[in-house]
């Protein structure tokens, strides 16, 4: 006999996706306040979706023998974007071997390599931010996020290429703005046809790109501190290289998972200190530990994936008392988790202080997922972060340019519904104020 799943909205699956794409935040705590949790999710061209929340069951979603359940199958809908050899969508041991190849790149002193990198290219966006007048700052995030990831992992340097990339690949990414991409039946009638058409043209002009790219580094051989080098001198078990069709998957994913989802994060970041003048005033003056809570609690009250690493269950499972069989989908409700208020109290509000007397929870703080599968960029992502809340820090004062508006979806990840506007003042004690201190006292007579 079929196990019963947990309980579900009674709309079609159609109404379902459009309420889950087009308010994914609001709807999701509606199924939960009407059904409870677990509950089931059911969008078209998908198979149905179980939403877990209580951590002891998520904990045994994360810690699952990776023969039972497969994150790689559940995020097969990103296949399109980012090639079959992806390290998201690979399962038991093609997923670890990859995943041990690519782990070095993003941990370490390779990391350490690239805070110079990222140091420059942050200063130099922030030199270009308008003050004392209504901006948006996520499209201004995602250019610096981008061209971090085309320095730092596609190793690019100035020129045509990274021209020609810098248009293109934002191109690809947007395929992912319409609910046409959750469903496979429908790509492949519009194959070569319509948005779809213009998405399989843009992405064999980055391949043809990022091809060539490869081949050059190839015959180059030189050594450098990016990704991109760190892939090319890469071995399988049995001493092979990685095939240029692994490494163009790879390079993708981290353009997937590291571009889009830490300018979200960051501008909500931006986003919630235009509201909270005393956590500015914090950040400019503390440290370190102070400027991690402020990024652990930004990336709890504003998870941009909220329902990360979904995992197809290939054989039968039980959860929280209940038994889930193959076909079926289970995933975290990250943003769900992070509101409820027996494990954060008073969860809407935001408050860095919390996780300075305690560290994020392994089954309670999911913006990066978890166990086996957790981001591998991760520490990249954190780092990039740290870097640009730092220096806007030390440089401005953010203020709230209007009223606080609902989060938007792109791809799989959610967006400030204002593209984060916001109002940039100059700090007095910033490094500008600073130089013009210096350039003024340099221009008055000696003291006698």
């Amino acid at each position: 006999m079929k196990a019963k799943l947990p309980p579900s909205s009674r709309m079609p699956a159609v109404l379902q996706t459009i309420g889950w794409w087009v308010r994914p935040i609001a709807y999701t705590e509606r199924l939960r306040a009407r059904l409870g949790t677990p509950f089931t999710l059911r969008l078209a061209g998908q198979p149905p979706f179980v939403v877990l929340t209580d951590p002891a069951d998520i904990r045994t979603l994360l810690t699952a023998d990776p023969t039972v359940l497969h994150p790689g199958e559940g995020a097969r809908l990103l296949e399109p974007i980012v090639g079959p050899n992806s390290v998201i969508l690979l399962d038991e041991g093609r997923h670890m071997e990859q995943r041990k190849l690519m782990l070095p790149a993003f941990h370490g002193d390779r990391m350490q390599r690239l805070t110079g990198l990222m140091e420059e290219l942050t200063e130099r966006e922030l030199d270009s931010w308008p003050l004392d007048t209504p901006v948006e700052l996520h499209p201004r995030l995602q250019m610096l996020t981008l061209e971090i990831i085309l320095r730092a992992v596609f190793g690019l340097d100035e020129g045509p290429r990274l021209d020609r990339l810098r248009e293109r690949l934002p191109q690809i990414l947007t395929f992912g703005d319409s609910p046409i991409s959750l469903i496979p039946q429908a790509q492949r009638l519009l194959s070569g046809r319509g948005r779809f058409g213009r998405f399989e043209r843009d992405r064999a002009d980055v391949d043809r790109e990022l091809f060539a790219l490869i081949d050059e580094r190839r015959q180059e051989g030189s050594e450098r501190d990016d990704v991109l080098a760190m892939l090319l001198s890469a071995t399988h078990g049995d001493g092979s290289p990685m095939s240029d069709e692994e490494i163009r998957d790879e390079l993708v994913t981290a353009l997937v998972a590291g571009h889009e989802t830490t300018a979200s994060s960051l501008g909500f970041a931006f986003e919630q200190l235009a509201r909270s003048p005393e956590v500015q005033e914090r950040l400019a003056s503390d440290g370190d530990d102070y400027l991690d809570a402020t990024i652990n609690e930004v990336l709890r009250r504003r998870p941009v994936l909220t329902i990360p690493e979904p995992r197809l269950v290939v054989r039968e499972i039980e959860i929280g008392g209940r038994t889930y069989q193959p076909g079926v989908v289970l995933t975290a409700g990250a943003y769900l988790v992070h509101h409820d208020p027996a494990i954060y109290p008073d969860p809407y509000a935001f408050r860095p202080e919390r996780f300075l007397a305690r560290k994020p929870g392994t089954y309670t703080w999911l913006p990066f997922g978890g166990g086996r599968r957790r981001c591998l960029g991760a520490s990249f992502a954190l780092l990039e972060m740290r870097i640009v809340l730092r220096a806007a820090a030390e440089r401005f004062v953010v203020e709230a340019a209007g009223p606080r508006q609902r989060s938007r979806r792109r791809m799989i990840t959610i967006t400030p519904g204002d593209g984060a506007r916001v109002r940039l003042t100059r700090r007095a004690s910033g490094p500008i104020a600073a130089t013009e201190s210096a350039a003024a006292a340099a221009t008055q007579p000696a003291a006698a």
